[in-house]
């Protein structure tokens, strides 16, 4: 039974974690130390001699350099993961819940707490194997063991270690900086409008199937409930080509499912029962809508910081001004780049494609009601609407365009 899609959603789940990079991290520290190690117990094996001063280097002086680093570089870590703490408790209280994912999915922040946890975990090993004489064997000075390679390699990784706690305090306030969250979540939502439209432009319209009439066949549920995160829209086409199917996906992915939701209506011969459970397997649920395969979350997530934004207690109009801004730009990209958003249907299976008036119905219509009691941004909105007819290249999107103005210019 093929579990694609479940692969694919545990391989975005590992990459958005925050703690995939540190633990790789970890583990490449353990694996540099054997490494150095075997190269100090085997000087010559390396093609340059170590430096004289750094050779005398005694056992006492060597096991308590390494320990120091140890323990600075671990407290430094337990701090900076409080702060990376204190930022996604503020941004997730002032701006939305939905934003922790962005702090946790964050570079900067792996990267700088994997740097300074595989740096105690490189000198902790390293600690361990400096010997020196002891007891009957006092005397044998083939008993001591200073790996001086090991050592200066840890204080390499001690300086980069410093380095990475500056821009780490550098990096924490510019995360939490609300231009600078808003403007991630534009240009990712822009990226993604043209990730889709380019996908789209890519298949045969020649290669589309006609929706047989009447009632389907067969319908599928997944017999549990969640939001779905992944589809596999490759494995239903194969299975759709190979069987002589003709597949309806109703639902879009970020859609919440009950365990008794027609994800599939299909039209064909009986499907045996093993290509059901192939079927089913082309969905991944999981507790909460993610961006995969979702430029919409992204979309919400810039109206849910408007809407708090808009708040009483908050009332920042100017930050939901910079959210309408990016939905504009998200917009004139979704009406003219190549040819824009449009109805696509992959083969024989079809899927419900996101479209021109669906964004500005998510992008304008939903917050307006936050913002048309304030003079700042009701005027701002209508200086966008006022733009976008001149803007839309395509006379389908500018019909689309004026459709969605007839049913909202009444309350604007």
């Amino acid at each position: 039974m093929s579990k694609r899609a479940l692969v694919a959603k545990l391989i975005q789940d590992v990459r958005a974690s925050y703690w995939f990079l540190p633990g790789s991290l970890v583990c490449l520290a353990a694996v540099l130390a054997q490494g150095t190690l075997y190269l100090d117990q085997h000087p010559d094996l390396l093609p340059f001699d170590l430096p004289k001063g750094l050779r005398d280097t005694q056992v006492d002086g060597a096991r308590s350099l390494m320990s120091i680093i140890s323990q600075s570089v671990f407290g430094v870590a337990g701090v900076m993961f409080s702060m990376t703490i204190v930022a996604v408790s503020f941004a997730s209280g002032n701006f939305g819940p939905r934003l922790i994912g962005n702090f946790m999915r964050d570079r900067g922040n792996q990267w700088s707490l994997g740097i300074l946890v595989a740096t105690f975990v490189y000198a902790l090993l390293i600690t361990r194997a400096i010997q020196s004489p002891t007891g009957a064997d006092a005397d044998l000075s083939t008993a001591l063991f200073v790996p001086y390679l090991s050592i200066l390699i840890a204080l390499g990784l001690t300086f980069v270690s410093v380095f990475t706690v500056v821009y780490f305090v550098h990096h924490i306030p510019e995360t939490i900086n609300v231009s600078n969250i808003t403007a991630g979540l534009g240009k990712r939502l822009v990226r993604d409008i043209k990730a889709l439209i380019d996908a789209q432009s890519d298949r045969d319209p020649a290669g589309a199937s006609q929706q047989p009439t009447g009632d389907p066949a067969m319908t599928v549920t997944l017999g549990q409930s969640g939001y779905i995160q992944t589809m596999n829209k490759e494995q239903l086409r194969d299975l759709a080509q190979d069987h002589d199917l003709f597949i309806d996906v109703p639902l879009p992915v970020g859609e919440f499912v009950t365990e008794d939701t027609v994800v599939l209506r299909i039209w064909g011969p009986d499907v045996p029962d093993e290509r059901k459970e192939e079927l089913t397997s082309c969905f991944a649920l999981g507790h909460s809508p993610t961006e995969s395969q979702n430029l919409m979350f992204i979309v919400d997530q810039l109206v849910e910081m408007i809407a708090r934004a808009m708040s009483p207690g908050v009332n920042d109009p100017f930050t939901a001004i910079n959210c309408l801004n990016w939905l504009h730009s998200a917009c004139v990209v979704a009406a003219n780049h190549e040819g824009g958003l449009r109805p696509a249907q992959d083969g024989p299976v079809k899927t419900k494609a996101l479209e021109f008036g669906d964004l500005l119905e998510a992008s304008f219509g939903v917050p307006w009601k936050y913002i048309h009691a304030d003079p700042l941004c009701a005027r701002h909105m209508r200086v966008i609407f006022a733009q976008l007819p001149s803007q839309l290249e395509h006379p389908d999107h500018l019909d689309s365009f004026r459709a969605f103005m007839d049913r909202v210019d009444p309350a604007i």
